[in-house]
């Protein structure tokens, strides 16, 4: 058995190598190797959210589980680990911190979905929250679109000034703090990595042709955008499944007589092997629900095992 670190696994991931593993992963037809059982949440009173996530796929071939928590206190937020097993004995092949690996994994998949959703003349990425998920986001979307400037918001200006200045010098991009308002209204893609409950941003103020990926809220009473946002959007999610019984984003203006089941109109796997549009129109709002799900983990958690076996043999 190997134990990886969260600095070990980041040290052998490439971001948009996973990007691909991903995408392939979704391309093919993975419900008919694939067992993805719902994932189980566990409420703790006052202290967070426990979760976990199993997956078998014979594609890859890979077993695994991911444990995580979603604490409450903003500084623990998320703790994860990954227990990846071998299927064919059950054994223990290799165990590790996943809070990288579930960053750069949920990164990813976001940047699937704005390689097949956004528009190819996108110049302006538009991420609220500056936490670890705004920080992959960052990272890894800008390996798929070439973005002359990114706008950040946080929970007050000073936040967002300093995640800017981190982000420019981290990553050699136009990193420049922005209200609510204007990264909204000025970007062409925009990343939602927050904590937030309610709508950090409306509908209204979107421009044609955005793209949206919402990735914080991921419980059913919980959401990052408000009903005109998802009543203008074309919306695809990752599964419907997991999207239809968690995603708060969905589930509130359904409830509310919004929007409908048929609102949703395709899912990740439907778009990248091109099954079903991602985007049909250069003016049309597109909206991506990104809950993660347990076959980016396993397929994330195994490249990692692979490109340390490749370095071993070096």
């Amino acid at each position: 058995m190997r134990v990886f670190t969260d600095p070990e696994i980041r040290s052998l991931l490439d971001p948009a190598e996973v990007v691909d593993a991903i995408e392939a992963a979704f391309t093919r037809e993975y419900s008919t190797t694939a067992v993805l059982p719902a994932r189980t949440q566990v409420q703790v009173a006052g202290r967070g959210v426990p979760l976990v996530m199993p997956c078998y796929d014979a594609a890859v071939p890979g077993l695994g589980a991911k444990l995580l928590t979603a604490f409450d206190s903003a500084a623990q937020r998320l703790q994860a680990t990954y227990v990846l097993l071998d299927p064919a004995t059950g054994k223990v092949r290799a165990l590790m911190e996943a809070n990288y690996l579930t960053d750069v994994r949920t990164a990813a998949t976001s940047a699937v979905a704005t390689r097949r959703m956004a528009r190819r003349d996108a110049k302006v990425l538009g991420v609220f929250g500056t936490g670890r998920q705004a920080r992959s986001h960052i990272e890894v979307i800008t390996t798929v679109r070439r973005f002359e400037r990114v706008l950040v918001c946080g929970s007050s200006a000073a936040r967002s000034r300093a995640f800017a200045a981190t982000m420019a010098s981290e990553f050699g991009l136009t990193v420049e703090a922005a209200g609510a308002h204007a990264c909204a209204s000025q970007a062409d893609v925009i990343c939602t990595c927050t904590t937030s409950s309610t709508p950090v941003l409306e509908g209204e103020w979107l421009r044609p042709g955005t793209h949206l990926n919402l990735v914080g809220a991921f419980q059913p009473d919980k959401r990052e955008v408000d009903n005109e946002t998802m009543r203008r959007a074309r919306v695809v999610v990752e599964a419907y499944e997991s999207a239809l019984a968690e995603a708060g984003d969905l589930l509130i203006p359904m409830s509310e007589g919004v929007i409908s089941r048929e609102h949703v109109v395709a899912d990740l796997h439907e778009v990248t092997s091109g099954k079903k549009a991602g985007r049909t129109a250069a003016d049309e709002i597109t909206v991506f629900k990104n809950l993660g799900c347990a076959l980016e983990d396993l397929v994330t958690a195994t490249l990692a095992c692979q490109k340390a076996e490749q370095r071993a043999k070096i």
